[in-house]
């Protein structure tokens, strides 16, 4: 599925090029969670920021976006991190392994900090902002290389099930796809978004709910370590295909809402 950062970044882009209100970006963060609180790490990024530091009471997700907009924040990335790369992220610090755990993350090269969601109750997600040394190594995926990757994926995941026989034991496997594919058609987006960017991320989803299906053993089956091994090396060039997706398709998002603030000065 999509993520909390996805969600920020296309938003908060929105806001700050004057193309949503702050409430319809507070609104579209309700999906992931009823209440988003922000701390900083550190005390120098608190500071830098105006927000709270690790030891005091956090804020609401408002006073980030000022903060941003009074920092001089232009725009934001996704970056969706795995083991083995974590480009973007500055280095082996605190940014890239909280980043790494929650396996997504937002980076605003143009104010040098990074955020990462974390749910720490229930009904709770928590962004702390990080400071970030350099965004080196964050590479621009173009959406057509990335909708053509996912073409392919898309094939080969459909190969991949057979191979693997995924079906074998799961009669209803194709509603699990389609219910899974369908939890992301209800996310809130900006009237600004770009249609080709959307149909990339429904097309991600859709992949991605083939990779949960295929990844997940079916209750009461056994399956052996070699099967399982051999099951996860074809499906992890899948996995790499949707995350570029989605990156690509957000960063896409981010572009033509800028040009279209832009052509309205």
């Amino acid at each position: 599925m999509s993520c909390a950062s996805a969600t920020l970044v296309v938003w908060a882009s929105g806001w700050l090029h004057g193309l949503a209100a702050s409430d319809d970006v507070l609104d579209a963060l309700q999906t992931w969670a009823e209440l988003h609180e922000v701390v900083a790490d550190d005390d120098g990024t608190a500071t830098a920021l105006d927000l709270p530091g690790p030891d005091e009471a956090p804020v609401g997700p408002a006073l980030l976006l000022a903060a941003l907009r009074r920092a001089g924040a232009v725009g934001a990335r996704l970056v969706l991190p795995v083991a083995g790369d974590v480009r973007g992220l500055g280095g082996k610090g605190p940014l890239s392994q909280c980043a790494l755990r929650a396996g997504e993350a937002i980076v605003v090269p143009s104010v040098s900090v990074g955020l990462v969601p974390k749910i720490v109750a229930d009904g709770v997600m928590r962004w702390t902002v990080f400071d970030l040394p350099s965004a080196n190594g964050l590479e621009h995926i173009p959406l057509g290389e990335a909708e053509n990757g996912l073409a392919a994926a898309m094939r080969e995941a459909a190969s991949a099930l057979v191979t693997l026989d995924v079906a074998r034991h799961r009669p209803n496997v194709r509603k699990e796809i389609a219910e899974l594919a369908t939890e992301n058609s209800t996310l809130p987006w900006p009237a600004a978004m770009p249609p080709r960017a959307l149909r990339v991320l429904q097309r991600a989803a859709e992949v991605d709910a083939i990779l949960r299906v295929a990844a997940s053993d079916a209750p009461g089956s056994a399956v052996s370590a070699s099967a399982t091994q051999a099951r996860d090396d074809a499906l992890r060039p899948l996995s790499e295909a949707v995350r570029r997706a989605r990156c690509a398709a957000v960063d896409e998002a981010v572009r033509v809402l800028a040009d279209q603030a832009a052509g309205r000065h």
